[in-house]
Formats: structure tokens, sequence, C-alpha cells
């Protein structure tokens, strides 16, 4: 069976916790599907018109977090951190069973969905992959941040820049290949804010379920986490574990060079739907091993996150 092969859980994953946003305690469980049946939600608390699917199309609210919605107008947000672990691992198909309105935001980071998901295990299938290839330069501007995608030859190239007041984050950087480098640090990066924004995202009816438990909060540069960072970019990085999971809202895995700066999830949403909105910007390839060299999805990516 090749790694190229599309693949799901061996078997059901749970993972409980808090609503970042809504503060509601929210159970959630991926489990098995079948070939080409993709990444699809399901609203267990609702009888009716209860499946969601994570397109960019569905994405209905960007602000603090990636909300889906159906046609009925049933949500599910804060879905990002879920979704780039699932890009990760390389996982294609899987039911996502929720009771709630919102994925539960665990540690802030991907850690927990990929150390789960990786102890279950994976079933792979005789389907090959498929591939969105990027084939001409996308931009997306909204002031002075900016988000562009343009052709690679094999990989996932993520360069993205923060600029930040704030002399702790100030402007930091970071490039990554999704599908060679050592993606631990990145899936590990928890989000973060400000001490003098907290009150106000309250106030907006968001963060209920914020702490320091699931977030990094800095107050007059520094940092109130008693253990600090986790890594030197963790800001950053926190940015581009959001931006591998909006991406993934694509419906497939992608080759393709993307640059941002000051970027999240509303300009990453408008650049898919400024590249899907021309049939030239892109190709859907389905991926046979002996057309696709080792560099793609390395053997040991899967220990690499772990």
């Amino acid at each position: 069976m090749s790694y190229l092969n599309q693949k799901t859980v061996k078997k059901p994953v749970h993972f409980s916790g808090i609503g970042l946003h809504t503060g509601n305690f929210i159970k959630i469980c991926i489990k098995p599907s079948s070939p080409n049946s993709g990444i699809v939600f399901k609203r267990v608390d609702l009888k009716n018109n209860n499946l969601i699917y994570p397109n960019f199309s569905n994405v209905s609210d960007t602000f603090l977090n990636t909300t889906i919605s159906n046609e009925y107008g049933v949500r599910i947000s804060t879905i990002e951190h879920l979704m780039g672990a699932l890009f990760g691992l390389g996982i294609d198909n899987a039911l996502i069973e929720i009771d709630n309105n919102e994925v539960p935001i665990l540690d802030g980071s991907a850690k927990e969905f990929i150390e789960k998901i990786l102890l279950t295990g994976f079933e792979k299938s005789e389907a090959p992959i498929k591939i969105i290839k990027i084939n001409k330069k996308v931009k997306f501007n909204d002031g002075q941040r900016f988000i562009s995608i343009e052709p690679s030859i094999l990989s996932l190239d993520i360069n993205f820049q923060l600029k930040y007041s704030s002399k702790l984050i100030g402007n930091q950087k970071n490039k990554i290949n999704v599908y060679e480098d050592d993606l631990h640090e990145v899936f590990n990066s928890r989000t973060f804010c400000l001490f003098e924004d907290v009150e106000k995202i309250k106030k907006s009816g968001f963060a209920k379920g914020g702490s320091l438990d699931n977030a990094i909060v800095i107050k007059n540069d520094k940092i109130l986490n008693e253990k600090g960072l986790r890594n030197p970019k963790e800001f950053v990085n926190h940015k581009i574990l959001d931006c591998i999971g909006d991406l993934y809202t694509s419906g497939f895995r992608m080759i393709g060079s993307v640059v941002c700066s000051q970027g999240g999830h509303y300009l990453t949403n408008q650049l898919l739907r400024k590249v899907f909105e021309n049939k030239e910007n892109f190709s859907i390839i389905e991926i046979q091993e002996r057309n696709l060299p080792h560099t793609l999805i390395k053997k040991n990516f899967l220990k690499n996150i772990a």
C-alpha cells in the first residue's frame, strides 16, 4: 500500500474540551470514512440538516476563527487547528461528529489532535490521493496586508510575516516546506492575543472559554503564561498552522508557494475564492506513485510532527 493512497483514521478518535469563543463543553469524534468522501462535519446535537462541508465557499465568518455554515445556517466555528492537523497527517477522508457549534480549543494548538490521531493509526485505501496544483500566481491585498500563491514544482511552501507593535512579537518571520520540514514547532504553537485586547474581544461575545491554558497572553511585552513560549517563533508558527488549516478548505492538499504578510483567516479564505474563480489558476491532479517523487510525502513525515 502506497503512502500516496488516500487514508482515514483506523478507528474513532474522541476529543472533548471547552470552546474558545463559546465557552461550551464540547465532544467530538473523528470517524473512519470511505475513499473520496473528504472531510465532513456532522452536528449530532441536531437531527436534520446537520452536515457541514469545510469548503472555502462555506466559510461564513473569519473574525478570530474560521467558521463554516451549510445552506440551512447550521454552523461550526474554530475548525482551523483540527483542519491543520488533518492536513499535516495526510488524512483525506473523515466524518467528524460534534455535539455543539465549535471545535474544542484544547491547548490552543494542534498538538493534542496530532498526538491522539497518531496513537490511533490510519487506514489506507487503494484510491490514489488528489492534489491541487497552482498554475498561475494569484494575490489578494487588504490595505498593507497581503497573501499570494504561485506555482511550485513539488512542494507547498509558506512564507509568513507578522508585524506587531508589541516588541515581544515585532516583525517575526518564518518559512516552511509543509511536506519536507519538521513541523513539530508549527503544530505545537498556540493561539495568542494582547492583554489589552482581551476585554474588547469578550465584550464582542468572543473568547468566553479563553484562558492561559489555551492561549498565550502578552501584557506590557511580557508573557503571562507561567512556562513562557514553546518555541522562539511560536507567534508566527501559530499563524502558519492557521494558514495550513484554512488552505485545507480547498478540499485537497496543495502544491504551491504561499507568501503572506500580516494575514489571517480572512486573507486565506479570500485567496482561495480568487484562485477557484478561474479554472486556469489551478489543476486537480490524481497522483500515482510512478509520477511523483518521494519528496512530496516523505515516509518519515509522521515522525517529524509527532
